[in-house]
């Protein structure tokens, strides 16, 4: 039998900047079959000064089993296990430094669980980037959240042949965004695969300096 909490004690990584010294926080979320060390990395091309950078770990390096397509209830229970080690990460950073001044970046899986908690969390954020990623659910789904995001800004930006991500659903993501009033960007890049490109980490570094 599965545990109702399969994310719960999990490690969270560190880098840069301790919190409680910290100007801004950047949390990173590792995408599926990847670890939370690897994505610190991520801080090489971020402004590092004063910067706390944040990365939990998913049990066994996967936030949920199934595609971020399929219906919700088919990757319960980790699903709600990795929102909620999200919410706990972002809540122990939040004492140290304003949400205005923290910024979520997720990769793959990590976007697709990051869009889904910015949208069930909905608050003045310092920016959320979504690298190849987006809400979760079926072809079809209609997503209806309460609250409003007051003029956080997003990034979403993906392949438009990336094996993983359908384009629409890229599109779908930005629409539900900017109707909580997020500040949204979307860049789809021509036959990039599924990854990041230079184009992309300079416009998350440029939203990291803005915090």
């Amino acid at each position: 039998m599965s545990s109702p909490d399969p994310h719960a004690d999990q490690p969270v990584e560190h880098r840069g900047a301790a919190l409680e010294d910290a100007e801004r926080a950047v949390v990173l979320l590792h995408g599926r079959g990847a670890r939370a060390l690897g994505m610190l990395q991520f801080a090489d091309d971020l402004p590092s000064d004063g910067t706390a950078f944040v990365a939990p770990q998913a049990a066994r390096a996967t936030w949920y089993p199934n595609s971020f397509l399929e219906p919700t209830d088919e990757n319960e229970p980790w699903f709600s296990s990795a929102l909620g080690l999200v919410g706990d990460v972002v809540s122990d950073v939040t004492e140290h430094v304003p949400a205005e001044r923290v910024l979520l970046l997720g990769f793959s899986q990590g976007a697709c669980l990051g869009s889904e908690f910015v949208a069930r969390n909905p608050r003045r954020y310092g920016g959320f980037v979504a690298f190849s990623g987006g809400l979760h659910g079926p072809e079809g789904t209609t997503w209806e959240y309460d609250g409003a995001l007051d003029g956080t800004p997003v990034f979403l930006g993906c392949s438009d042949s990336d094996p993983h991500i359908p384009e629409s659903r890229v599109h779908e993501t930005r629409d539900v965004f900017e109707s909580m009033g997020a500040d949204v960007t979307e860049r789809i890049y021509e036959g990039m695969g599924h990854g990041v490109n230079e184009d992309e980490l300079e416009f998350a570094a440029e939203m990291v300096a803005n915090l």
